[in-house]
This record gives C-alpha cells, structure tokens and sequence, in this order.
C-alpha cells in the first residue's frame, strides 16, 4: 500500500506540473496553472516529480471549472487508493455534467460500448475532460488494460463443445465483477459493459500454427483508436498515460513475472500497439522507447504468442508494425551521434526496439507461404573432429562451439525457421534500417555476439534488421578470427610436439593440372585433419612468382569452378535455357570429388572469395536444410514446371487423354533411358484426375532430391567441413548465400568510379584518370568483366555491388609503351601516364584481354 500510495502522489505531482489544476489564479509555485509557472518538458517534469514528492511539496486539488482539460488526474486512478473529492467550493459551468463525472469515477475497464457513451455525453457538453480522464485513468494501468475490450471471440466446432460447460459459470462470475467483488483479470466484464458473454482465454500454451485466441475484441478496439485519435486533447491524453504505464508494466514483468501467473497481461501490448499514431514524433521522445523497453521483458512464451497472434493481421497491418518500430530507430539514430565511444548498442531504445521488431518479424514469416516440411535430413555420419587438440583444450577448457550453430530462441519455441517461409507478408528487405548499419561498429557488435553476455546487445542476434553487407561484414571478423585461432593453435600444438609449424592451408598447384592437384591435396586433408581447412588459404602456382595475399586464391578459385563445371567432365549437367548448372544424378564421379567441390565452395566463403558459380537457388535452399519441391522446378528444371503445371491444370481427362503412368523416364550420359517408378509398381498405376497432385508432388521429389541424394549428400558435407561452425545460417537467407557465394551481376561501373581511391600523384581531376573513365565506361558488357577480372580477381561484383570495392589507381611512370599492370590481392591498377586517350585504350585492353599468371614486379 505504501509504493501505491506513492506512486499515486508522484502521479499527482506531475499532472499538477504538466497539465496544472485549471485554476488560473493558483498561487502554488509548482502548478502548471501558476502565472509564472516555467514549462518544462515530461522528463525533466518526472524529474521535479519526484523531488517535489521528497520535500512534501503543496498539493493542489484540481478546480472543477479546468472546460476541456486534457489529461485525467490521478485521483480518478484505477483502484481508488486514494480518492480526493473534486473541489467542493468551486462552481460548475455545465451544472448537468457532475453527475456524469461521478458515473465514470468507479469506471476501473473499458467497452467500446461505453466509450461511444462517454464520447456521446461530452459531445453534448462540448467538454470532454470526463472522457480524457477515463482514457488517462484505464490507459496508464495495466489492470484496467487487461480487463477492457474484452469479446469472445469466435471458436470452432471443437472449441465450442470444450467451452459450453463453462459459459454457465462464467455468467455468475461476470456478475461478481459488475459489482465490483471480483478483481481476477481472467473473468469477461458484465454484459451490460461489454460486447457480449464469453469464455475467458487464460491458457498459457500456443499451438502452433493453430489461431491464436486472445481475450481482447482487436476490431472494436481499432474503432475505438479511430474515432478517438482525431482529438488532439484526447491523443494527448493516450500519449500521457502510455508514459505512465511502461515503466509499471516493465516492472511488472521484470520483477512479479505478471504473464505467469495471468496470461491475459498480453492484453496491455495487443491494445497498444493497436494505436495508429505511435509513430509519430509526438511518441518518438519518451513513450515508445520507455513502452518497447516493457514489451522486450515478455517471457518467451508471451512473445511467441504475440508472434502468432500478430500474424493472423493483414500486410498492411504488419507494415504498419514495422514501421512504428523503425521509425523509433530511425529517429533515435538520427538524434545522436553514434560511435565507437558512444555505441548504438548502448541505447536503450534502439535495442528494445529491434527486439520488438523480432517479434513482427517471426509473424511475417509466419503469415507468409510456410513450406515447414520438406526439411533435408541431417548427415549420417558426423564431420570427423580434429586429429589434433583444440586451444581451448590445450588450455584445459571444453570447446566453446560443440552444441552445433547458433539457434534464436525465438525460432525455437515457435517451431519454425526462417528458411521455412516461401514468401514472406511483406519483404524481408522492409526489415533492413540503413541507417542504423550505417553507424553499426561491426567489430565491437560481433564482439558482443560472441560473448553472450546480458549486459551487451548485438544487432547480430537481430540479422534481419542488417543488410547483406553489415552480414558479410560480421562473417569475416568471424572468419579472420577463427583462422588467427587456428594459426595459434598451430603455433602452440607444434610446440608441445615439436611437430613442424604449419599455420596455413598451403595448396601448391600446376596450372594445367589445377584439379588434379588441388583436389587430391584437399582429399588428403580432408581425411587426415579437418580443421586444417579452416587455415587460411595460400595457394601457389608452380613456376610462378606471385605472392598470394587474396589475388592469387582468387584466380585459383576461377581456374578450379572453370574445370569442375566443365560439362565434358560430367559432373553436372547445363541447361542451355536458364544458363544454370544442376547435380548429375548418372555422373561417374564418386562421392569424395561432389564432398571436394563443396569443400572448395566453402573454401571461397571462409577466405572471402567470389566464385562463377551458376546454380538455382534450390541448391542453396538444399544447403539451408530445406528440400526442393514442386515450385522449385520453375527455377532448375523450367520445361519440366510447365509440362507438370499444364498437367495440372488440364480440364480434360487425363487418364484417357494423356495416358501416364507413374513410371517416369530418364537418360543417362549416353542417351539411354532408365525408368524409374515413383510408385512401386508405379507402371501400373495410371495418373488420373484425382491423383495428379500426388503424382507432380513425386516427380519434383525425385527430379530434385531423390535423383542427386547421394551427389548432393556429399557437396554438403564437403561445404560443412569447411562452414559448420560459422554464424553462416544463422546471419543469412538463401538469396543472400547466393550472393554471397557468386557475388552481384549487376555491375554499376558508375559506383565504382565514385568510390576509387588514388595515389602515386593521380587524382580524379587528372586528364589521364578522365580518359580512363570515359574509356571504361565505353566498354562493353565483356569487356568490363575482364577489366575486373585483371584488376581484382574476379569479374562479379562484391556483396553489396562495386561500390564497396575499393579500387586504387596507382601512377606507373610516364607515358611508355609499358602495358597497365595490377596487384589483384589489394584491387590496385598500375598506369602509366599515356600521352593520348587512344593509347591508353590500346595498352588498356591488351593488357585485360591477354592477362593470365603472375609474376614479381
């Protein structure tokens, strides 16, 4: 009683500084209403609060001729602790309004019913100071929140069964809350103030992919929010209670773990979260930071049924979610100046709101095309573990990573990935703040990352709100570091065994026999000691000079994708059509060369290489864990989609008219067919009208799974020997893997010109670098690749397009006859200063068009 009693008056105290008593004559110093009150802001006014509660400052009661104040006065609070009455000398301007203002003061919850009512009497009055204060009183205390706005809602046959035996008893109980004897949050409000009986929803258990039923009628509370937020007094008063509430409510559940004991405490956040204007600058300063705090202390259990329940809305009330809380983080991000001294991780409202924007995320991918089935199944034999000790068991410690890839709680207790979602409500790029990864020091966030420490945020646990290259960003740190790591664990094995140092992956290759040797030596390692694949990478060409700091790796990688997808091979078959690669399900190949092509795959991840691969995206969905289905034929197999589509879709008789079976044909390398049954005795069994679907559903099973099992079995495992222990699934969506792996096709030449750095006496302005830029920019598609290709290594664009590459153009001299020359490792390009712009095109592109080795300048 006494922390109520205490609360209330620290309450009064900052009504009586923000709002006044309505008395214009007041002499009280510390009144709003004081002729030389200075205004001051809610901060500072919650601050001069509770000093005012210390000293025991003066009180004034509020005056009753205040037409139309705009906020409720906490004497009108939710369980009357302290009930001052309203000031007896002072005289009424509207003499028919008093008895109203006595009707509402033992009003503890609200209906939609009765705020129309309220609404309807004020209107009358044109005073609507009753209403405002009836919003102030319900909306600033959890308790009232809980219990307004209730409806049943409607349940299924089933439900209704389990549920009839209670609506008896239910009536009884509602009339015990109409006459106040009741305070269980559970129980529905009486009819008269509610919009109808009902069961009471206190379960605390989701079940998913089940609706979720919540206690509260979220369409009349929508109206409710519509007809009242076109007033601004009546705005004014929402935003001042919510200021009032969250710090209770964060309290509540920090502290009395409120959702335990009563479910229905979800209520509080369902209803607010349902106002409009939270958005606006108005809620940006204090309310919705301090109400995201609260919300970001739901139990797990309560966020994932806040998930559920948000993802039965529609797109448009999901985008409205994601904007409410990227507007707060926008806004705050803006407002500071963030740094590596002053972090955004550090902030207490942009971190509560990313959680939050967690939760409306889970319920776009839940509301979205979930495909929760199809999963690949886990590989039978474990990746083999180091022959030799780990540093941490040097050391004498555990190894840190042997529980598997990070896992958001979150995913687990709803049951589902990300990678489940075909299509999200809205995009998943509408998640991305820009400008948050724009001040985001990825060092010191994957720091936090990977010590798991309460204290310390990391956006990295939030990877929907990162774009591609703040992601890529984190994965090398992560990379780098586990190579340095195995570099000194290196270093220290060879000390105890007096073993010869070797901190690096070392591959020395011939030229013309890149497979061979590469993969034989990738074999070897593979076998005997695993770990040694996540050394850094150093290749070496024999008879050649180059020393490799990236740029020697890069062409190793190009010269090994060349051979491998070389169709002669036989490895992989090309489809003509889509220009894309798929697994050959009648290859000669064992399984170790698909285990060494993923491994190489990895390899390119791990040391931060782009590859020319050309797969579907079912390859990289297969990777994620997920298998291919029908929809993904339209992507790998497009002829195959059409012809099952149109079968589909026929209108005829397909028995008689089409007249298959569920014995399907293949040809292998030579062009003979090989029958395969997607049914046992599948030639028997005719494809008809009924089981068209099931018969599509199979032929994708086998065309994308089943066929290549044992090809495409072996390319994953090789690609986890290499990536298992890296954030790569947990950071990363399938496109974006993609991505990550070929780089971007789309090659803005205009972007990398803006971001170019020079040096050796060039500079922008220069007449030489003009000519080379207007020379590039007249290449063609081709020749623009090979300018990438001789300058940096590769010819794709890096995550995030050719503007983060960053290129150096460096002076070679004077004008010569010398050819333009490169060190790929850092993207620095050689130039000589050539007399005329025609030279320069000459030299330029004998130089990109016959380029191949590396020697020592």
């Amino acid at each position: 009683m006494k922390r109520a009693a205490a609360k209330h008056l620290i309450e009064r105290y900052y009504h009586q500084l923000t709002e006044g008593c309505g008395n214009e004559a007041c002499t009280n110093e510390a009144c709003g209403s004081s002729p030389g009150f200075q205004r001051m802001d809610n901060n500072a006014a919650a601050i001069k609060a509770l000093e005012l509660y210390k000293n025991n400052a003066k009180l004034c009661d509020p005056h009753p001729s205040k037409k139309g104040a705009s906020s409720a006065f906490p004497e009108n609070s939710a369980k009357g602790a302290l009930n001052f009455s309203a000031c007896s000398n002072g005289k009424m301007n509207h003499k028919d309004l008093q008895p109203a203002r006595e009707d509402f003061r033992d009003l503890n919850f609200l209906t939609e019913e009765k705020v129309y009512e309220i609404l309807s009497l004020c209107g009358e009055t044109e005073d609507y100071s009753p209403l405002i204060r009836v919003i102030g009183r319900v909306f600033s205390s959890a308790e009232s929140l809980v219990q307004s706005f209730r409806k049943a809602k409607q349940h299924t046959k089933e439900e209704l069964k389990s549920l009839q035996a209670k609506d008896e008893d239910k009536d009884e109980d509602e009339k015990e809350t109409a006459s106040g004897s009741s305070t269980a949050m559970e129980v529905e409000p009486e009819a008269s103030a509610s919009s109808g009986d009902g069961p009471s929803h206190g379960e605390n258990n989701v079940q998913k992919f089940d609706p979720v039923e919540v206690s509260v009628d979220i369409d009349a509370v929508r109206r409710v929010y519509d007809r009242l937020l076109s007033n601004e007094k009546i705005e004014a008063a929402f935003l001042n209670a919510l200021v009032y509430l969250s710090p209770n409510v964060e309290c509540d559940l920090t502290y009395h773990n409120v959702y335990a004991t009563d479910p229905n405490y979800l209520n509080v956040f369902i209803i607010v979260m349902e106002n409009s204007n939270l958005h606006s600058p108005e809620y940006l300063e204090i309310a919705l930071p301090q109400f995201c705090k609260a919300m970001s202390k739901l139990p797990l259990p309560a966020l994932a049924k806040l998930a559920w329940l948000w993802s039965q809305y529609g797109t448009d009330q999901i985008r409205r979610l994601v904007e409410t809380f990227q507007q707060l983080i926008t806004y705050t991000v803006i407002s500071n100046e963030f740094s590596s001294e002053n972090l955004v991780n550090e902030d207490d409202g942009v971190v509560a709101a990313t959680k939050c924007l967690k939760i409306v995320y889970y319920a776009n991918v839940l509301g979205g095309d979930l495909d929760t089935g199809h999963n690949e199944e886990e590989d039978d034999e474990p990746i083999p573990e180091s022959s030799e000790l780990t540093l941490q068991e040097l050391l004498g410690e555990e190894r840190r990573n042997k529980k598997g890839p990070r896992v958001d709680p979150l995913e687990t207790e709803l049951g589902i990935r990300a990678s489940d979602c075909r299509k999200p409500l809205i995009p998943f790029e509408e998640f991305i703040n820009e400008p948050l990864n724009d001040v985001l020091e990825m060092d010191k966030d994957y720091t936090f990352f990977k010590v798991e420490t309460e204290s310390k945020f990391s956006f990295m646990t939030c990877p929907f709100i990162l774009n591609p290259v703040t992601k890529n960003l984190g994965l090398y740190y992560d990379n780098r570091i586990r190579m340095y790591s195995e570099r000194r664990i290196t270093a220290l094995y060879s000390l105890v065994q007096g073993q010869q140092l070797n901190p690096y992956l070392r591959l020395k290759v011939r030229r013309d026999h890149v497979i061979d040797d590469a993969l034989v030596r990738l074999e070897m390692i593979a076998m005997e000691n695993p770990a040694d694949l996540k050394k850094q990478l150093y290749v070496e060409f024999e008879g050649e000079q180059g020393v490799d700091e990236g740029g020697v790796s890069k062409e190793f990688f190009q010269l090994v994708v060349e051979e491998i997808f070389n169709p002669d091979i036989g490895m992989f078959t090309y489809d003509e059509s889509t220009k894309l690669f798929w697994f050959n399900p009648s290859s000669f190949e064992n399984e170790g060369q698909f285990t060494l092509i993923g491994i190489v795959l990895g390899l390119a991840i791990y040391n931060n290489c782009i590859l020319d691969v050309h797969f579907p995206m079912v390859v990289y969905r297969k990777l994620m864990g997920k298998k291919g289905t029908f929809r993904d034929l339209a992507d790998s197999h497009p002829v195959l989609y059409q012809s099952l589509t149109d079968l589909l879709e026929y209108e005829g008789n397909v028995e008689e008219d089409m007249m298959i079976t569920f014995q399907i044909s293949q040809t292998d390398l030579f062009g003979n067919p090989l029958m395969y049954d997607l049914k046992e005795s599948g030639d028997k069994i005719p494809v008809t009208n009924e089981n068209r679907k099931d018969f599509v559903a199979l032929y994708a099973e086998y065309m994308l799974n089943k066929s290549v099992e044992k090809q495409f079995k072996a390319f994953r495992r090789g690609f986890h020997m290499v990536t298992n222990e890296s954030p790569l699934k947990y950071l990363f969506r399938s496109e974006e893997i993609e991505l990550l792996i070929c780089g971007s096709r789309n090659l803005d030449f205009q972007a990398l010109e803006e971001s170019t750095e020079y040096d050796g006496g060039y500079n922008k302005d220069c007449r030489i670098i003009k000519d080379f830029w207007e020379t590039v920019h007249s290449f063609g598609q081709e020749q623009k690749r090979l300018f990438l290709q001789f300058t940096t290594g590769t010819d794709r664009a890096p995550v995030g397009g050719l503007g983060k590459l960053k290129m150096i153009i460096a002076k070679n001299g004077p004008d010569s006859d010398r050819l333009p020359t490169s060190h790929t490792c850092f993207n620095v390009l050689l130039l000589p200063e050539y007399s005329t712009i025609e030279k320069l095109r000459e030299r330029l592109l004998k130089a990109i068009t016959y380029a191949k080795g590396f020697g020592m300048l």
